[in-house]
């Protein structure tokens, strides 16, 4: 007995059963917080009451799964990969979750338990049971998601298409079986070709980095390649730069499995049908997908081959948030889905070049004698050499220049490449080329109808022109647009008949016959019966002067883009390229090797740092935003920052694009370079200090994008 008290002493072991129950009892009160209540007197389901919800809420801050509770009613179409609407923001009274915006998101995961302390808000809507966020999908959104610094909601907007509840309601058609193991056909020209699609068609998951041969063949070799992965039994992805380029391999596809086999996912389908058979696909009724840039995340079952033609066109990369390239998405599902890889085009990107050194990919080309059989003769001549005849001087063609289309047009089309579209020039020095700006805004200097100059900015006339650099009184057109270049030459060659090709009016295919073609580059149509007689590529200087580290690449990739429409060298093709013949870009032209062109690229690249060799990241806003954001975040121990500097104001008379500043605002930009390996962490660090400034709601926004293709 306890002298103080009158009560017995608590032993040791009586103590140590004391503990044991309370520690009971915390652990049943924890239990019973962890399990979801209900709600309003709403019984909820049995099994797994809790449902982990993406909320369609792109903010960077949010980017995580929240806890919601599945009502007894939706037990079984709450189910993972399913659209649902809940409500979003809700706070808390007495014990219950109110309020809230209804918001659209999906089910990811399933749980018995919550690490939520309060009461979980239920799900207000399954709005179908149509599992379109697989698995698989999540995960490779996912990874996209981190390597650029985004939301996991942004990227799945881009991979998911809008729900069209009537082609919801439709059934896909039944899966046909594996279509034959198509011939090699003209993969036979190139010496490892045959033996890539071999390896296709037995399953295994080869990687290549393919230079196309000139001509109009590519597409019919692409749809082999695809056909091959079909033959063995699994799936197979084609993403082209533009809906033309889908509809020839589309009907290349076609003519080789046969209908039902395969989809087209282009927007020119329309958003009911394009979800139509975006569905067949993700429910395994066809196996194979030849579109567009949005096509990079269509949800093939059982990938083996992956294909990406002309992966340097600006159209690849996505504009909207997190901006990812249709390439890096290929690769990250060619390792994840152990699929075989195949990036072709004309030219040679220095990505590409990089897959071949590393190792990560093989070279798939023909030999020497192959390419300079089908390539077109290439003829340089300077823009300043100027052309003997007087029609030929007002067309500003060099006299070669001239003589090539002459000689073209007596047997078939001529095509005609200029940098623009559209018909009032800019003007610039006849002597220097320094841009004609106007005195009081700066603004860039256009020729008027009754032949006076004026501001295009401000309008204000400018009688007395004179070059602030020489001095100079002569103007001449610095970029002379489609329009204007098809009625000068019009006037050259009367008796020919002209035509266009641009932005506002895409030409697929011309007849054979002798006609003059004035296209834009990447509008060139295909011309009939073995292609166009000669082309006539103007004002290189224009492409080659741009300030961005991809001017030299870009330029040669548009030039052998409409060089290789001309007939080969044996029958007679001539393409004259007018531009300075000693640069490196002109001279790859001529001897047709854009991957020797790229190989040297990626070595300059390698002494100056510059991506691919390194990872880059592009942090823009405010000057007091982004040196704000830099100095808060956790970067990688080695990061170099360059920067910033200011970035150019945009033209008040164009559109707006995405990544431009707001109206008014001067922004800046620094540059973020880390070595490789590092990639992620850059990543990660970036996307974590913009989360703190949201949640902190310090200063404007900073935009971040990791690998910009825009480097000046």
């Amino acid at each position: 007995m306890s002298r103080e008290n009158g009560r017995p002493e608590a032993g040791a072991a009586g103590a140590g059963e004391q503990l044991a129950l309370i520690r009971e009892a915390v652990r049943e009160t924890k239990a019973e917080r962890a399990k979801p209540r209900t709600w309003r007197g709403a019984e909820l389901a049995a099994g797994l009451p809790v449902a982990r919800v993406l909320v369609d809420k792109g903010l960077v801050h949010l980017d995580r799964y929240f806890d919601y509770a599945v009502p007894a009613a939706m037990d079984a179409e709450a189910q993972p990969g399913v659209r649902v609407r809940v409500r979003f923001g809700a706070g808390e009274k007495g014990g219950r979750r109110e309020g809230g915006k209804l918001v659209s998101g999906y089910i990811v995961e399933r749980a018995a338990e919550s690490d939520y302390r309060g009461v979980l808000a239920p799900i207000a809507q399954v709005l179908s049971s149509e599992r379109v966020l697989t698995p698989e999908l999540l995960g490779l959104c996912r990874a996209v998601a981190d390597r650029y610094a985004g939301t996991l909601a942004d990227v799945v907007q881009l991979a998911v298409p809008p729900r069209r509840a009537r082609a919801e309601a439709k059934p896909s058609p039944a899966p046909l079986p594996p279509s034959a193991p198509p011939g090699p056909g003209s993969w036979e020209r190139y010496g490892a070709g045959p033996g890539f699609l071999a390896a296709l068609t037995r399953g295994d998951a080869p990687r290549a980095v393919w230079t196309a041969l000139p001509g109009a063949t590519w597409p019919e070799e692409l749809a082999r390649a695809a056909a091959a992965a079909l033959a063995g039994g699994r799936g197979a992805l084609v993403v082209v730069p533009d809906g033309r380029a889908a509809a020839r391999v589309d009907a290349a596809l076609g003519e080789l499995i046969g209908e039902g086999r395969h989809v087209l996912l282009t927007a020119d389908a329309g958003p009911e049908e394009r979800y139509r058979r975006w569905l067949a696909v993700s429910r395994g009724a066809v196996r194979a997908v030849v579109g567009t840039r949005a096509a990079m995340f269509a949800p093939v079952a059982d990938l083996g081959l992956v294909a990406l033609w002309d992966d340097g066109d600006a159209s690849h990369s996505d504009p909207h948030a997190p901006q990812p390239h249709a390439r890096e998405v290929l690769i990250q599902r060619s390792v994840t889905e152990r699929a075989g890889f195949l990036l072709g085009g004309l030219s040679c990107t220095v990505e590409a070049a990089q897959l071949v050194e590393t190792g990560w990919a093989r070279p798939l080309a023909a030999e020497r004698e192959q390419v300079r059989a089908a390539a077109p003769l290439v003829r340089t001549v300077s823009d300043g050499d100027e052309a003997r005849d007087a029609a030929a001087r007002a067309a500003r063609l060099p006299t070669m220049a001239w003589q090539v289309v002459r000689e073209g047009l007596k047997h078939g089309p001529v095509l005609v490449q200029v940098p623009r579209r559209g018909y009032a020039p800019r003007l610039a020095c006849e002597r220097c080329r320094t841009p004609a700006r106007c005195r009081a805004c700066a603004g860039p200097l256009e020729s008027q109808e009754a032949g006076e100059l004026a501001c295009a900015w401000c309008g204000r006339p400018e009688p007395d022109w004179h070059c602030a650099e020489c001095g100079g009184a002569r103007l001449r057109a610095q970029i002379v647009g489609a329009r204007r270049t098809a009625e000068e030459l019009g006037r050259v060659f009367p008796s020919v008949p002209v035509r266009t090709s641009g932005r506002d009016h895409v030409l697929v295919t011309v007849p054979g016959v002798p006609a003059l073609v004035v296209s834009t580059p990447g509008a060139e149509p295909v011309a009939e019966d073995g292609g166009y007689a000669a082309a006539l590529l103007l004002d290189g200087w224009a492409l080659l002067g741009r300030p961005d580290l991809r001017a030299g690449e870009e330029a040669l990739r548009r030039w052998l883009g409409a060089a290789a429409l001309v007939r080969g060298q044996a029958e007679g093709g001539t393409v004259a390229v007018i531009a300075e013949p000693t640069l490196r870009p002109v001279q790859a032209l001529v001897r047709w090797d854009p991957v020797g062109h790229a190989v040297r690229e990626l070595a300059e690249r390698a002494e100056l740092g510059f991506p691919p060799v390194s990872r880059m990241a592009s942090v823009a806003g405010r000057a007091e935003d982004v040196a704000e954001l830099l100095r808060d975040a956790e970067l990688p121990a080695e990061a170099e920052v360059l920067g910033p500097v200011p970035l150019p104001v945009p033209d008040p008379g164009r559109p707006r694009r995405p990544g431009d500043p707001p109206p008014g605002e001067q922004w800046e930009r620094a540059l973020v370079r880390v070595r490789p390996g590092q990639g992620a962490a850059l990543a990660a660090a970036l996307k974590a200090a913009r989360a703190a400034r949201l949640v902190k709601r310090e200063g404007e926004a900073v935009r971040v994008r990791i690998d910009p293709p825009d480097l000046g």
